[in-house]
């Protein structure tokens, strides 16, 4: 195989090397000269900021109105509480919205353990503290999941219910990538690539997964380059005024028309004022029991009202 069937056919391999947990060593090759860091810094912008997750974006907790009240019986405060619950990692099986809660009666340290999540949502690291809640004490908190990309700063949201506390949100389930790019050889070549990827997902994606999601969302992105899909642009259509909207629902009985002419209208499908605006008037013309001279009447009816028909 030459060089330029190697390119356009290339039969290099994507093994694990070693996984443990959330941590993986991957390898890709052997890849033409070059292309280990061509394929390599795409895969890890990608890996970094392309891959959606979900996150607690929003928090209440009860008995705190803002970021910097302070909860009886709680040894935390609400600041601390929220950089806390901003390290819980969760895994969504849909994009949708969902809610996850916490009610706990002190004493009692409160962990990730303790939430109660709607179907379809884990959280990842049950481990995560949160609080210590002292005797005759409670802790209640609702916290809102979103699915999203990258990473969100809390101020860029909108938040207009007392009491709801945004947080920032790290949607990517990807924490860390690295690559590094060896000479290795095939036969008698010794200068192919072999791409090293060193991989750290939150556990709500297994690394090697991580990175055939984001080898498809480069493949997508470069097929529209050599085979574009063009989708048609759609025209707005303008806006009405309440009082034009009035004038389209007026029915052609309203137009004071001949009562010959407002049946076969009606009868030829012609119901509204709406459906006359821009009908052609040779199709009006041959609707039975109308002519020419029927369009003329409907036309001048329909001028007093600031419609007209088609031509």
């Amino acid at each position: 195989m030459n060089q330029n069937e190697a390119l356009l056919n290339p039969t290099f391999q994507v093994t694990e090397q070693s996984a443990t947990g959330n941590h993986a060593i991957i390898h890709i090759e052997p890849l033409e000269q070059g292309y280990g860091h061509t394929i390599g810094n795409s895969l890890r912008r990608v890996l970094l900021s392309s891959l959606a997750g979900a996150a607690i974006t929003k928090v209440s907790i009860a008995g705190a109105d803002h970021l910097y009240s302070t909860l009886k019986g709680v040894t935390e405060d609400v600041l601390q509480i929220t950089l806390n619950l901003k390290q819980i990692r969760v895994k969504s099986a849909s994009d949708q919205a969902a809610v996850m809660r916490i009610k706990v009666q002190g004493p009692a340290e409160v962990t990730a353990a303790n939430i109660a999540a709607e179907a379809g949502v884990e959280v990842i690291n049950k481990d995560q503290y949160i609080a210590t809640v002292g005797k005759d004490s409670t802790l209640e908190i609702e916290m809102n999941v979103e699915s999203g990309f990258g990473y969100v700063v809390a101020d860029d949201k909108q938040n207009t219910t007392i009491g709801e506390i945004s947080i920032d949100a790290l949607f990517s389930p990807v924490i860390r990538v690295s690559y590094k790019v060896e000479a290795t050889r095939v036969g008698r070549r010794t200068d192919f690539d072999r791409l090293i990827l060193d991989v750290d997902t939150d556990g709500s994606i297994s690394p090697l997964e991580a990175v055939r999601q984001a080898a498809r969302i480069l493949s997508r992105q470069f097929v529209q380059v050599y085979d574009p899909i063009v989708t048609e642009e759609k025209v707005p259509e303008p806006s009405l005024s309440p009082e034009e909207q009035e004038v389209l629902r007026l029915t052609v009985e309203e137009l004071d028309l001949p009562t010959r002419i407002a049946n076969a209208l009606r009868k030829g499908g012609f119901k509204t004022v709406g459906d006359l605006v821009g009908a052609p008037r040779g199709v009006i013309a041959k609707v039975k029991n109308l002519g020419e001279k029927s369009v003329v009447v409907i036309d001048e009816a329909m001028q007093k009202k600031g419609v007209t028909l088609g031509e």
